[in-house]
């Protein structure tokens, strides 16, 4: 029998399941809905209920069981669908109560609707690898940007979890290279996409390039306020084989290796360390490569300057031969200065090599007879300085013309009965820092003429 009302009507069957035999009467009646378009059976009606999906779909649950090694997920599905932890994040090493919590409405994808256990297997991680790669490719395209949290150091550089693993060169983390990247672990940064590769899986990102783009206005303020000629202070950032690279806040600056001393540099390293504080000059601003030359020996007295300051040709100095040429000989005077003591000034005697006369490492004295401030150059004699004069103002407490007699042999200063207290007492106050090498009284030199032995003139 039917009752019509409305759109639905209500259908009276019998169900065999409850047993009666074959009477029609003893059979329990049950009632299900229809529509106008025909009758559901009941099996369709719970059917209707549950989630239909295939493997590699995305599905959204509500987290019911979080436990040390797994989580539940309702689908609504006729059971809970289980995410292993090894499937709920890109992160490792994580327990799932950092990742999910109890009631939290999630996205999972389909593993297997039905392992041989007869569960259903889901992946939070690639549902949000899914995700995150239709939004990586649209950012790629737009030159946009990503941001996520810095999980993990590796070789060459840190791991970003932005849906899925980002690679971010240790070179590309700031505007200059950064040392120790341990500190970034935990950060939320942002980056720009420079390379995407989904069959390889491979995202390379650059904080660098975002850090260019977001400072430019910045940069060009900086630029535009620096003048060459002025001095500022900064931090070395790093050392390279050509120089050094100064952070002078806000930007690096190179202070190029003939720029770092005014003496010879074999390495920038041997002159200053990353992080020392230094004070340098600005040599040039390059607005259009955005590029600032800096000198470290500008800042410093230059010992040329100092030298034709302190000395005036006719002076008898104290140096040490450094090196030996067809022409004569190279001599230290002072820090960071050589003179040239030409073959025709070694000797009153005829000379053929320079290695008649003097040997590399030997010290002696020598006058001063030329000084080029201008060339940098010096014109030394060995065999006027044997003829006497004027000894250097550094040597004279010790050495000045009262230390001589009228013949001019060494006698020694006032209250100096030889000349070996003299030369120890030299020592003790200037070392070798002049380019002296003797440290004890029997290695000391003798004064420039007389009998503890003439100076060496061939």
């Amino acid at each position: 029998m039917s009752d019509q009302t409305g759109d639905t009507s209500t259908t009276t069957t019998l169900d065999p399941a409850s047993g009666g035999g074959s009477d029609p009467e003893e059979y329990t009646p049950r009632q299900v809905v229809v529509d106008d378009l025909g009758e559901m059976s009941f099996d369709d009606a719970i059917a209707g209920t549950i989630v239909a999906f295939e493997d590699g779909d995305i599905v959204t649950g509500t987290v019911v069981k979080v436990d040390q090694d797994e989580v539940l997920l309702d689908i609504g599905f006729k059971s809970e669908g289980v995410i292993p932890s090894r499937e709920l994040s890109i992160r490792n090493d994580v327990a799932p109560g950092e990742i999910v919590s109890l009631g939290e409405v999630i996205e999972a994808l389909v593993l297997q609707k039905e392992d041989k256990e007869g569960r259903l297997v889901l992946s939070k991680k690639r549902a949000q690898y899914e995700r995150a790669w239709g939004e990586i490719e649209r950012e790629k395209e737009r030159d946009g940007v990503v941001r996520g949290p810095v999980i993990e150091v590796v070789k060459g550089g840190l791991i970003l979890d932005i849906g899925l693993r980002g690679f971010l060169p240790a070179s590309l983390v700031e505007l200059r290279r950064v040392r120790d990247l341990q500190p970034y672990v935990g950060r939320t940064i942002e980056a720009k996409i420079i390379e995407l590769d989904r069959n390889r899986n491979n995202v390379v990102l650059s904080r660098r390039a975002w850090l260019e783009e977001t400072q430019k206005e910045q940069r060009e303020e900086f630029l535009a306020n620096l003048k060459p000629g002025e001095k500022r202070r900064g931090t070395v950032s790093s050392v390279v084989n050509f120089g050094a690279f100064v952070d002078l806040g806000g930007m690096d600056g190179l202070v190029h290796v003939s720029e770092l001393s005014w003496k010879h540099v074999d390495h920038p390293g041997s002159v200053v360390q990353v992080g020392d504080e230094i004070e340098v000059q600005v040599l040039d601003v390059d607005l259009d490569k955005e590029r600032i030359s800096l000198s470290l020996k500008a800042t410093q007295q230059d010992p040329w300057q100092e030298f034709a300051t302190n000395h005036r040709v006719g002076e008898l100095v104290y140096g040490r031969v450094t090196k030996l040429v067809p022409f004569g000989a190279f001599v230290q005077v002072g820090e960071g200065i050589e003179g040239l003591v030409h073959i025709s000034e070694m000797s009153e005697n005829h000379v053929d090599l320079p290695e008649q006369v003097v040997t590399p490492g030997e010290e002696l004295w020598v006058k001063i007879i030329d000084l080029d401030l201008q060339r940098r150059r010096i014109s030394l004699s060995i065999k006027q300085a044997a003829e006497g004069g004027v000894v250097a103002a550094e040597y004279q407490q010790h050495f000045g013309e009262h230390a001589y007699d009228e013949a001019g042999n060494y006698v020694g200063a006032p209250d100096v009965v030889d000349a070996e207290q003299a030369w120890a007492e030299y020592y003790a106050e200037y070392g070798d820092g002049s380019g002296a090498g003797a440290s004890t009284p029997e290695d000391a030199p003798p004064g420039p003429g007389g009998d503890e032995g003439e100076p060496a003139a061939g």
